[in-house]
């Protein structure tokens, strides 16, 4: 089998139809299979999966969970039981647009081996309104991504562009899914053994919604940024000394950011928790926290240094 297409749905009785409709219109000059796993639903969305098993029994496998298992385990159930070279990822609320697109993929996975993921650009579409619909990925994006890229930038990749190599996601560790960031740990563990390659054309739409799986933290600043921290240092523990000086001074700067969200907040000793937390757990001292802990602790003076424009950085 050249490619799996790993689904992972839960609740999506209103999305998943036109997912899978997506999947299916792809035009391959190869043998593909579905695998979806469906994570215990409460609506329809496991009738409505059975439906297209039993019309297609050939091209469908489905994981069908006797008890909701969560968003990670059962990502890495599903993974686990795909038996493509490739896997091409995609949740059951979001929607692939190009006929070509797993075929693009592919080509551009076996032209280039030296490349662990590849992935696209997509469309941001939010269903409430509330924002316009965007692109994900930048007009500077590069070619070619390292690790250094995924831990310098955080998330780069949507996940209903991404395509694994199979053959690393059978070795992903099992404390990945007690993180709560999605798979772009997965993609830093990819990215160690080799380059994350990017197709700048749009083939796909990233749905959100408030019934999505990641919704809650990403609405919740203090969810996402102690869930982003949390993934930082369980790679700090892990990877070889050449990231760690990355990694030392991007936690500092998360706690840099958390603190002065609590100090806007007025949530004075939560800032100070974070203020020395990003001193004195990474040994590292910037200008904007050091200017925070003045703000924080001698409120008096900082006014007066700012009032005199002495240094660091003119005080603004």
């Amino acid at each position: 089998m050249k490619v799996s297409v790993a689904m992972i749905t839960y609740n999506h009785e209103e999305f998943i139809a036109k997912a899978i409709d997506s999947v299916m219109m792809q035009r391959t000059n190869f043998d593909y299979e579905i695998v979806i796993g469906e994570d215990c639903s409460t609506d329809n969305t496991r009738n409505i999966v059975s439906d297209y098993q039993k019309k297609y029994p050939d091209k469908f496998r489905l994981l069908l969970n006797e008890k909701n298992i969560g968003a990670n385990r059962n990502a890495e159930q599903t993974f686990g039981s795909c038996t493509g070279e490739y896997v091409a990822v995609l949740d059951g609320d979001d929607y692939w647009t190009s006929p070509y697109k797993l075929q693009k993929q592919v080509d551009f996975l076996d032209n280039h081996p030296e490349c662990v993921i590849c992935f696209h650009n997509v469309l941001m579409f939010y269903k409430d309104g509330s924002h316009e619909c965007h692109v994900y990925c930048p007009p500077g994006q590069k070619e070619f991504s390292t690790v250094e890229d995924l831990l310098e930038k955080g998330n780069i990749i949507p996940t209903c562009s991404k395509m694994y190599r199979r053959g690393l996601l059978d070795h992903v560790p099992h404390w990945i899914c007690s993180l709560k960031m999605g798979d772009w740990p997965v993609d830093i563990l990819h990215a160690l053994y080799g380059k994350i390659g990017y197709i700048n054309e749009i083939m796909g739409v990233y749905v959100i919604h408030q019934t999505g799986m990641w919704f809650g933290i990403r609405q919740n600043w203090e969810e996402k940024n102690k869930a982003n921290i949390e993934v930082y240092e369980k790679f700090y523990d892990l990877l070889e000394s050449k990231y760690k000086r990355i990694i030392k001074r991007i936690l500092h700067e998360r706690h840099v950011d958390v603190a002065e969200q609590y100090e806007d907040m007025g949530k004075l000793t939560k800032a100070k928790e974070f203020a020395v937390r990003s001193v004195t757990k990474y040994f590292v001292m910037s200008t904007r926290s050091f200017k925070l802990l003045l703000r924080l602790y001698v409120p008096a003076l900082y006014k007066l240094l700012k009032s005199l424009k002495l240094e660091p950085m003119t005080w603004e």
